[in-house]
């Protein structure tokens, strides 16, 4: 199912849906007492895998609070993969909707539904910010604690009144944080709420890196030979020229990927690169290559899984790439990435690694979408990435790949990341 028909799903079947659970909690849910303690949490994270990547801390927080074996994460089925990669919360406990038409995405909810109930979850925790299903999900959940942004006195979208923990969302807080305080908040009284005076040093945890079996890196490594064609890669650049329906206004514009790949093999002659994407998009990556008309350049766009692709991440030295999940995913990974930021800002969703090196132009309009507009803006033209200029990106890239020549690994002795140039991530 397209996100502008899940959006459009959220907007005009999930306000009247809240509004009348609203009116059932007022009715017959708003006297019921919480336990004492909380002894089974589910974290509610329907899409954006790169957001699971910022819930890392959130996560290990509600695993001390309960315990792996009672820490629940439910994610549209599409969607899981990361959180197995990840290792915190066990299979058997991620529950999944499938989302491949109305009829099982129906099925699939009334599932979880059911699912959530026997399983006597006392704590949701909506990590979705502002949309209509997932705060009425942690309402049928039966959870007594239910944790969420509320719209106050409109400050967000309407959803209801379903929460017991009700929160203000804070645009000056980074979401890793934001979720990090959302699991915190289970400890808090909510009569006292919004107020939080609490601190959470925990809150800085950075997911670790992935570490790949050698058959996994030697089958990563047979298709890069293969679409290649050659069996040795001296140094490998990767350009992810796509992002997700979700917002289109995040895509640098294509003609600059290819001019900007073309200055990269000039430089430098012993370099390949190859353009990456989902299995829908191989045949717009295969037009870009031949744009590029270089032996040196070719697309692995649709030809590797999901977890080859992270394991492709670790043999490249670079990864340029719109603000989209791929650039979350590769901070699992060693390699470098270049962010290209635009109608969203980096110091909310910003990959949280040493590794990241952001390019934002900060216009006047940007950013203009947030969690208050449900990630939708009225712009017609993201003049926001058309200013992020193909020469700044190559400078970024060859400055990167100029270190990376006299330090190969990219570390200091001491294991830490070598010294980042002025134009790095500061978020």
């Amino acid at each position: 199912m397209k996100v502008r028909t899940m959006r459009w799903v959220d907007r005009w079947l999930g306000v009247p849906l809240c509004a009348a659970l609203t009116a059932h909690r007022w009715v017959i849910g708003r006297w019921r007492r919480p336990p004492e303690k909380v002894k089974r949490i589910i974290l509610v994270k329907l899409a954006e895998q790169g957001s699971t990547v910022l819930a890392y801390a959130a996560i290990c927080r509600a695993i001390e609070l309960v315990g792996r074996e009672n820490v629940f994460f439910l994610v549209f089925e599409e969607n899981c993969f990361i959180l197995e990669l990840l290792g915190l919360v066990g299979r058997l406990n991620i529950v999944t909707i499938p989302t491949y038409g109305v009829t099982a995405l129906a099925k699939g909810l009334f599932a979880a539904i059911g699912r959530m109930r026997r399983e006597k979850i006392d704590a949701a925790v909506d990590l979705e910010f502002f949309a209509r299903s997932s705060a009425a999900l942690c309402y049928l959940s039966g959870a007594s604690r239910r944790v969420g942004f509320h719209a106050w006195d409109g400050g967000g979208p309407y959803r209801g009144d379903l929460m017991t923990h009700r929160l203000s969302y804070n645009p000056h807080l980074h979401t890793s944080e934001t979720f990090a305080l959302q699991v915190e908040s289970l400890n808090v009284p909510p009569g006292q709420l919004p107020a939080m005076d609490v601190s959470m040093p925990w809150a800085q945890r950075m997911a670790p890196q992935v570490q790949f079996t050698q058959q996994q890196v030697e089958e990563v490594r047979a298709i890069l030979q293969r679409e290649a064609g050659r069996q040795a890669l001296s140094r490998l650049v990767l350009l992810n020229p796509n992002c997700s329906d979700l917002l289109p206004l995040r895509m640098w514009p294509l003609d600059r990927y290819v001019e900007l790949a073309r200055l990269l093999l000039a430089r430098y002659p012993q370099l390949h690169l190859a353009l990456t994407g989902a299995p829908g998009e191989e045949a717009a990556a295969s037009r870009l290559v031949a744009q590029v008309g270089c032996e040196r350049c070719f697309s692995l766009a649709g030809k590797t899984t999901l977890g080859q692709l992270i394991a492709l991440y670790s043999l490249a030295e670079v990864l340029v790439t719109n603000d989209s999940g791929p650039a979350h995913f590769a901070a699992l990974t060693p390699v470098e990435v270049v962010t290209l930021f635009g109608p969203e800002t980096p110091r909310l969703f910003a990959a949280r690694t040493e590794r990241n090196h952001v390019l934002w132009s900060a216009l006047p309009c940007s950013p203009c979408v947030s969690a208050y507009n449900n990630r939708n803006s009225a712009c017609p033209d993201n003049l926001c990435m058309k200013d992020i200029t193909v020469r700044q990106v190559f400078d970024q890239v060859c400055a990167i790949l100029d270190r990376r020549a006299h330090n190969p690994e990219g570390l200091t002795r001491t294991g830490e990341a070598s010294p980042r140039s002025d134009t790095d991530s500061q978020y």
